[in-house]
């Protein structure tokens, strides 16, 4: 399946997201153009979004629903390297390059600490995010301060902000260059449909980027 087709799954099982489905579109070229740009993704949420972040760094960072083996110079690399080496190329598969900032517990924990824990998403997209980079905000309301204020703090960095939401977005609209507000507002029926909608980013973002069996 191209990516084409996965949206248009995405929008057969989910008929309510089809207003969407532009701001989905777009969401899918900014990831996909970061990639190929040698961009990362940073991804930010709280609770049950910070679980889909990592859930998201899960499908991007390993094959998903592709193989995605190492090229011949990649692998050719690691077999220059000896017999370990040799062995990790049959091994390792083409990820791509994404960052949960709710990971990093020592980071946060101290930052948290010694300075403002609101901010703790914000000083790491401060020094994480570059031009050509997304940043993918994961908040059901669209008001969790710290994801809002690691929006601004990414944008000042010239990465591409994504919102993804419930219903109307929230404080964080007007800080993001992309919002995808889901209609629903009960927090576990936005998280019900964040999921199958990430998922066909996922999905749409690796068949661009990968062929079957092959990396490109």
């Amino acid at each position: 399946m191209n990516a084409d087709q996965h949206l248009e799954l995405l929008i057969q099982r989910e008929p309510c997201l089809e207003p969407m489905r532009p701001s989905i579109q777009r969401a899918f070229e900014l990831m996909d153009t970061a990639f190929r740009g040698g961009g990362k993704l940073l991804l930010c949420g709280n609770g049950g979004s910070a679980c889909d972040c990592e859930h998201i760094a899960g499908e991007l960072m390993k094959g998903f629903l592709l193989r995605r083996p190492l090229n011949g110079d990649e692998k050719a690399a690691l077999q220059a390297l000896g017999e370990e080496g040799a062995a990790l190329s049959g091994k390792l598969q083409r990820g791509l390059p994404t960052l949960v900032l709710s990971g990093l517990n020592g980071l946060t924990t101290a930052f948290s600490n010694d300075v403002d824990p609101e901010l703790a998403f914000a000083q790491q997209a401060y020094a994480y995010a570059r031009p050509g980079d997304v940043l993918l905000c994961l908040s059901t309301s669209g008001n969790a301060k710290n994801v809002r204020l690691a929006a601004i703090a990414a944008r000042a960095r010239g990465a591409a902000v994504i919102g993804l939401t419930g219903r109307g977005g929230g404080k964080l609209a007007a800080h993001v260059d992309l919002l995808i507000g889901v209609p629903e507002r009960e927090t576990y029926r936005v998280q019900e449909l964040h999921l199958p909608l990430y998922h066909a980013l996922c999905a749409m973002v690796e068949a661009d980027l990968f062929e079957e069996g092959e990396g490109r």
